[in-house]
């Protein structure tokens, strides 16, 4: 096997840069790594072969600013760049900027990501390919009456999302038709502020709905497989906080459908590399295509756990250009896996970030225990970036004993000097509900949001 990557540089910081090092050292690639000012003693830069300080310490400043990036490709002569998840993972004219000056960008190409920018034009070329999407507008929304229209369609409650969304914003909630006009020009007036674009669509609030993803892999010659499901419904404020893999909501037939469907919508979209596919399915089971996350997922390590393929060293091959080598009968998954993200965060206190340093760091061991993190005693935690402080990912042979693993290595797991999310997880993995294998998206806000 040849790889077209001599040196990559890795445009992001904490585990996940930490995750693509170890993968480039495993293949033989060199790697650059850059760091803002608060992260000079980050553990990547360590291994890394060349590494650029990008100065600053807000994102802006330092890993979202796309100048900075690429003096430093052309500095250490990389003819790569693998953005991780998050910051510049995404973003179009970074990978733009790149391909004038001729290098790759380990993710999708330009084409695709143009695509997905536009995320009602996105949703009208999956729903064309015969996949189900969320209820709602294929149409720009561009006057109260249209909205009004749809509302007697579809009913509420409702989301007003900007076409150019992210992030969360650009997004109105509609309860009824009280706060409908509100809505509607408030949705519009931010959607044109954030992103230069007022247009918006309407998308159906799906009560109790599960939020389920598919892992893909496509290479550039039209192959295309999944590697099965991840459930994802835990989550708090749409952030996702516990996942695993199988979803215990899943039947076989289900499953199929769903991760069918992954795969015909990343063939309509002409997707390659790695990406996920996420879906809400409802009680009477329906499933309906979400969104795209065009990139590596912050949850990747229990797919890889149940299917013995290292995605992320996948996604460099097949962004290298070579075909996919795996078929989906070449795996069988296996087994239980969770993740449970460790958050710098006060359950005790509405979740509020706890930045600070980390006195004592002791992470649990054992079998069927894998942690992706940065962090150590020692470290401090930067109030610029998110608050994770570890991915804990937990296996064993079936979901039950997966629970009781995940509990025994959540009690060894000891961070001292700032709160974390670790007793609100022990909370989850005890709720009765949860153990059955019954939540939805607003189970953790209804059920257990306090501790």
């Amino acid at each position: 096997m040849i790889l077209l990557f001599q040196k990559i540089l890795i445009a992001n910081r904490g585990e996940i840069a930490l995750r693509i090092v170890r993968a480039c050292r495993e293949m033989d690639i060199k790697t650059v790594g850059v760091f803002s000012d608060i992260d000079r003693n980050l553990i990547h830069l360590r291994d890394v072969d060349q590494k650029v300080a990008l100065g600053g310490n807000s994102p802006a400043e330092s890993y979202l600013n796309i100048d900075k990036i690429l003096k430093a490709c052309f500095l250490t002569k990389a003819d790569a760049v693998h953005p991780g998840y998050g910051f510049l993972s995404e973003n179009v004219l970074f990978v733009q900027k790149l391909q004038e000056n001729g290098i790759a960008f380990i993710g999708p190409s330009v084409n695709v990501l143009q695509k997905m920018k536009n995320k009602l034009s996105a949703k009208k070329i999956i729903h064309d390919s015969g996949v189900p999407v969320v209820p709602g507008s294929l149409e720009v929304v561009n006057t109260l009456q249209e909205a009004k229209k749809i509302a007697s369609e579809i009913n509420f409650p409702f989301m007003m999302k900007a076409c150019l969304g992210g992030g969360g914003r650009g997004i109105r909630v509609v309860e009824n038709d009280k706060n409908l006009e509100e809505a509607f020009k408030s949705a519009r007036r931010e959607a044109k502020m954030a992103f230069g674009n007022e247009e918006i669509y309407i998308e159906k609030i799906l009560d109790n709905a599960r939020h389920i993803e598919v892992q893909i892999l496509a290479d550039r010659f039209g192959k295309t497989i999944h590697l099965g499901e991840r459930e994802c419904s835990l989550q708090r404020r749409r952030q996702k906080i516990l996942e695993e893999a199988p979803s215990p909501f899943l039947n076989d037939n289900l499953r199929k459908k769903i991760c069918d469907a992954a795969v015909k919508a990343a063939e309509a979209l002409e997707y390659s590399t790695c990406g996920t596919m996420e879906f809400l399915v409802t009680d009477d089971q329906r499933f309906y295509f979400m969104e795209l996350n065009a990139r590596i997922q912050v949850e990747h390590p229990i797919t890889e756990m149940i299917s013995g393929v290292d995605i992320l060293r996948e996604q460099i091959q097949l962004a290298s250009g070579e075909p996919l080598q795996l078929n989906i009968n070449q795996f069988n998954q296996r087994g239980h896996a969770i993740e449970m993200r460790i958050n710098a965060e006060d359950p005790f206190r509405n979740f509020i970030p706890a930045p600070g340093f980390i006195k004592n760091y002791e992470t649990p061991r054992g079998p069927g225990i894998r942690i992706d993190s940065h962090c150590y005693s020692g470290y401090e935690i930067p109030s610029f970036y998110d608050s994770l402080i570890a991915k804990l990912v937990v296996w064993d042979t079936d979901r039950i004993h997966a629970i009781r693993r995940s509990r025994e290595a959540l009690h060894s797991f000891v961070v001292e000097g700032v709160p974390t999310t670790i007793p609100f997880h022990l909370k989850i993995l005890q709720n009765d509900d949860f153990l059955r294998g019954v939540f939805h998206t607003r189970f953790i806000e209804d059920e257990i949001e306090d501790i």
